[in-house]
């Protein structure tokens, strides 16, 4: 991990990857392997294999040589585009996006140049059609949206690696007529295209983000060839496709220790991560403590309804149960002090029962209901072209 300081930075993540067990040979790809047909998508934690693995959080590390053509990833500056932070502070506040708020966002990135942390800026040549959704997330993996999406919203996090995009595969060969590994940067276990400036990204921005990070791979940890394997994605429950697109090639990934893995614990819309879409494995990861932050997020939920209810025996049964110690707290920060607000507020509900049921119920319940709000994970994403802006060199 060339420059990179890991001091008081490396947490055991955890993260979901496709068993050994599901992957097959790929008939198609001779030498290659793809997921079974009872393998499970990104999206469900069925049939997933859990991992703690070493991450590094770039709030505290020096991130080195980790730009988007080396490592497959860049965090970009946001906060330029004001059109775009107030949409986002818009979308968050209502916890839901509007057709005018997506049109919104779009004209405000159409042509933007994007401030790179570690690399050459970036200049959005082209917006894709499809793709804009909002995910939501709760605590140590808990998911809070149904069982179908409803266009840009209801989505949950990715439950476990992938990368987005084959280059070889579908839409990309029909949309392109075949033209895509040699337009597009990517490195594949077919192949790879390291000579380009143009790349199809993802432009993740986070809303609100102390729970279920984006954790990110570092491209060059990965044997893509042994450990990436295809996988035919159904998008029928959240994209509007014609039959011969339906299915969409992306990969999963198998776990191997010599895998590099980023995160950072301290998010929000005035940066963003770009990621290489054809590449770059990625997916929601549990942070240490998110299981006592799930234990209080639910604590709050029922003492709030309690509260509501003004019914003093449900309010104590809520909270009897609670306890968080030291050792069970967060180890980063924001996290942290999103614990030990919500665990302040459970203190003053057992301290002083009958002020929370009674004449600090409405203060009480609006500060629970926005504690609760801080370890819901809120993100947009959406797929670029972008190019290296010619106008400044890293």
């Amino acid at each position: 991990m060339t420059g990179v300081t890991v001091i008081e930075a490396t947490h055991p993540v955890r993260l979901g990857f496709m068993p050994e067990s599901q992957a097959i040979e790929d008939p198609e790809h001779l030498g290659l392997r793809r997921a079974g047909p009872r393998a499970a998508a990104p999206y469900g934690d069925d049939r997933v294999e859990f991992h703690h693995c070493p991450a590094v959080d770039l709030v505290r590390a020096d991130p080195g040589e980790l730009d988007l053509h080396g490592a497959g990833f860049d965090s970009v500056d946001l906060t330029g585009i004001e059109d775009l932070q107030r949409t986002c502070a818009e979308v968050l506040a209502a916890g839901a996006i509007t057709d005018a708020q997506a049109s919104a966002i779009r004209t405000a990135l159409d042509g933007a140049v994007l401030p790179a942390a570690h690399g050459p800026d970036l200049r959005v040549l082209y917006i894709a059609d499809e793709g804009l959704i909002m995910r939501t997330a709760g605590p140590n993996g808990r998911s809070l949206v149904g069982p179908r999406s409803v266009g840009m919203n209801g989505h949950g996090q990715a439950v476990s690696i992938h990368v987005d995009q084959d280059v070889h595969g579908t839409p990309l060969t029909q949309v392109m007529e075949g033209r895509a590994p040699t337009l597009f940067v990517h490195d594949s276990p077919d192949d790879s295209n390291r000579d380009g400036s143009l790349m199809l990204v993802n432009l993740w921005i986070p809303l609100r983000q102390t729970v279920q990070p984006l954790v990110l791979a570092d491209g060059r940890s990965i044997d893509r060839r042994r450990h990436q394997l295809r996988f035919g994605l159904p998008t029928g429950s959240f994209l509007e496709r014609g039959e011969d697109q339906a299915i969409n090639d992306i990969y999963t990934l198998l776990h191997d220790d010599e895998q590099r893995w980023y995160f950072r614990s301290e998010m929000d819309h005035r940066s963003a991560w770009v990621f290489n879409t054809l590449s770059t494995p990625h997916g929601a990861g549990v942070l240490p403590g998110e299981d006592s932050a799930e234990r209080c997020y639910l604590a709050l939920e029922a003492a709030g309804a309690a509260v509501a209810a003004r019914d003093a025996a449900a309010l104590e049964a809520a909270i009897a149960e609670v306890d968080v110690t030291l050792s069970a707290m967060p180890q980063t920060d924001a996290l942290r002090a999103a614990v030990e607000q919500m665990v302040a507020l459970l203190d003053v509900a057992r301290d002083d029962p009958a002020r929370v049921i009674g004449t600090g119920a409405a203060a009480w319940s609006e500060a629970a209901a926005l504690a609760r709000s801080s370890v819901v994970r809120t993100s947009l994403e959406m797929r670029l072209v972008v190019t290296v802006d010619p106008d400044r060199t890293a």
